[in-house]
C-alpha cells in the first residue's frame, strides 16, 4: 500500500516515496521554475537600466520623466516581486520537508552540457 501514495507522511514534513516518475516530475517543475526565475530577473534587470537609459534622454520633457518613472517603479517592482516568490518558495518547501526544489545545479547543468 505504501508504493500506491506518491507521498508518505513521516518526519516533520513530506518524503517521497522514490518513485520514479514523481521525482521526474519534480525535476521538470523545479527546472522550469528555475529558468523563468533567471529569465525573469533578467528581465527586469534590462527593464531597471531601460528606465535609466529614459532618465537621461528625457532632458526635462515631462512626459518622458513620468514614463522613465513609471517604468523604473515597474522594473524595481517586478524584481522584488520575483525575488520574493522564489524566497517564499523556497521557504514553505523547505517547512514541508521537500528540501531546496530551487536547486541551481539541477536547473543550470542541463542548459551547458555538451554532448560528446
Amino acid at each position: 500500500m505504501n508504493q500506491l501514495l506518491a507521498y508518505t507522511l513521516t518526519g516533520p514534513g513530506l518524503q517521497t516515496s522514490g518513485t520514479t516518475s514523481t521525482t521526474q516530475l519534480e525535476t521538470i517543475i523545479s527546472t522550469a521554475i528555475g529558468v523563468l526565475t533567471i529569465v525573469a530577473v533578467i528581465f527586469f534587470t534590462l527593464q531597471l537600466i531601460f528606465a535609466g537609459y529614459s532618465f537621461m534622454s528625457a532632458q526635462g520633457d515631462k512626459a518622458k520623466l513620468e514614463a522613465a518613472r513609471s517604468r523604473l517603479t515597474q522594473g524595481i517592482l517586478g524584481l522584488t516581486i520575483v525575488v520574493l516568490a522564489f524566497g517564499m518558495g523556497a521557504l514553505i518547501s523547505n517547512l514541508v520537508g521537500l528540501g531546496n526544489i530551487f536547486d541551481l545545479n539541477v536547473v543550470l547543468k542541463p542548459l551547458f552540457q555538451i554532448n560528446k
